[in-house]
């Protein structure tokens, strides 16, 4: 089919850095179009000019023929083109529905008060198309981040859109709900709605990509179409190299337990227990469905959240974790699912982020020392191989992989004897990834007990050297490597054993 959509020649630079250079590209109604390249490969600003939100340098857009230099955000939206955002742009106080058609809400015909009845049934035959689990009255406040990353979907199909662009829309997804979306993506296209599908997961755009575009450092680096779409292609044009194998076995055997809970309860499943080791030197994934206990399991052992019962054995003694405070001090370090809202001070600076914890360690006298602040950061920084023009930068502009090392950075200069991974790469590019992954690994054969939380399939049986899998709140199993598989973990995370005795805890 001819295209209703082009992008001619667009470039766009800023001060000191050209981010884009003679990008074209041309959408067709019902075709699905992977976007892929590292972070800072100009995805992001190329989707910024299509929706209005930014204007080219040079070049041009062309909707139906009309050609013109620069769109708006309502010429946008008017000509079809819908964004399913990765940052989350939902009204926290505010129900499902009203989110969905905020500003478009229909209205009395008297008084023009919200009319909640006809907003309810028209939202909810687009959430029968997902299958969401929870009402169109439900408080966004309520909602998992996997259930508004599903809203944000539902969004973008309530604006009728021609073109929908997905900025990495199974970031936060259990596979089970990334199946249901990628129906919804083959639904969308069968119906003549064109796709533009940006992620990370090069697993889902070999899946549902008809063509594949890549750019690399601001321009397209190559395009792929059918059959040439593989893992191998995808990341040679993305990042110039092939990488190697994801699993990089441990220089040495898993020492003794340096981490023991036993009887652990938290307040998400106060009836079940957990009862789990943390082995010296290795990587222990924890997988499971989203709202099995991870996360709340990790924020009652960096303790953000009181256990309600249970024990915590550190190196072999007892201790007590009653508030990140007591956790940071027994050298117990948690790198959160969300490092925007909870991992980083966006509008702070790099500096400042990673000394933001150990801020006594910079201080004499109640003064704090900025050269011995800046000094440690620019240590990081090199170690961490940080992307940036100097530790002054502000991370809210950093790229997401760049940002995870920042918070990596704020613990490795504590010197951390556990530190809980809580997915760790989510919304990182491949070769980001895979360096997160080399640290990780670092870290486990310098003594580091590594605890991975990670809804990515491919990732925790591809990273871990042992798998505990949850369901409500407790372990349902533990994996050794020659027993991983998808369908094993699957089956313990829906609360089958197997009968194959993975449901062993040492």
């Amino acid at each position: 089919m001819e295209p209703f959509l082009e992008l001619e020649g667009i470039s766009k630079a800023y001060p000191g850095v050209q981010a884009l250079s003679d990008v074209s590209l041309s959408v067709a109604p019902g075709e699905v179009i992977g976007l892929i390249g590292e972070n800072g490969a100009g995805k992001s600003t190329l989707m910024k000019i299509l929706g209005g939100v930014t204007e080219a340098s040079a070049g041009a857009i062309r909707i139906d023929g009309e050609s013109r230099k620069a769109l708006k955000v309502e010429e946008a939206t008017a000509a079809g083109i819908a964004f399913v955002h990765q940052e989350l742009n939902l009204f926290d106080n505010l129900d499902a529905a009203a989110n969905v058609f905020i500003g478009r809400e229909p209205r009395t015909p008297f008084l023009k008060l919200i009319d909640r009845k006809r907003l309810n049934a028209a939202v909810q035959p687009l959430m029968d198309r997902l299958g969401l689990d929870f009402a169109p009255d439900t408080s966004v406040a309520e909602l998992s981040i996997a259930q508004r990353q599903l809203l944000e979907i539902i969004k973008a199909l309530s604006l009728d859109a021609r073109v929908v662009i997905m900025d990495e829309p199974t970031s936060s997804l259990t596979m089970s709900e990334t199946r249901r979306l990628l129906s919804v993506v083959d639904e969308l296209k069968r119906n003549g709605v064109a796709i533009i599908f940006i992620s990370h997961r090069l697993n889902e755009v070999q899946e549902c990509a008809d063509r594949v575009v890549v750019l690399r450092d601001g321009r397209i680096s190559g395009r792929l179409d059918g059959g040439e779409i593989t893992h191998e292609r995808m990341i040679r044009l993305m990042i110039g190299r092939d990488l190697k194998s994801l699993y990089t076995p441990p220089a040495a055997p898993a020492g003794e337990a340096m981490l023991e809970l036993a009887g652990f309860r938290t307040a998400a499943f106060p009836e079940s227990a957990v009862d789990l080791a943390l082995r010296r030197g290795e990587i222990l994934g924890l997988a499971g469905l989203i709202g099995a206990g991870r996360t709340e399991l990790a924020r009652a052992l960096f303790g953000i959240d009181r256990p309600l019962g249970g024990t915590i054995r550190l190196g072999g003694r007892n201790v007590s974790v009653k508030s990140p405070d007591e956790a940071i001090a027994l050298g117990i370090y948690l790198i959160p699912e969300d490092r925007k809202q909870s991992g980083l001070i966006l509008d702070d600076t790099i500096t400042a982020n990673i000394s933001l914890a150990n801020i006594r360690a910079f201080a004499s006298s109640g003064l704090v020392s900025t050269a011995l602040e800046e000094k440690n950061a620019a240590a990081q920084c090199r170690a961490l191989r940080i992307k940036a023009p100097g530790v002054s930068t502000i991370v809210g502009s950093l790229s997401g992989g760049n940002q995870q090392k920042v918070v990596l950075g704020k613990w490795l200069s504590m010197k951390p004897r556990i530190l809980i991974f809580d997915e760790p790469t989510r919304g990182i590019d491949v070769g980001s990834k895979n360096e997160i992954y080399a640290l990780m690994r670092g870290l486990a054969d310098n003594g580091v007990g590594v605890l991975m939380i990670s809804s990515d399939m491919e990732e925790v049986v591809g990273v871990s050297d042992r798998m505990a899998v949850m369901h409500e709140g407790t372990i349902a199993g533990i994996l050794t490597r020659d027993r991983f598989s998808e369908e094993a973990v699957m089956q313990l995370a829906v609360g089958h054993s197997g009968g194959d005795g993975s449901h062993t805890t040492h």
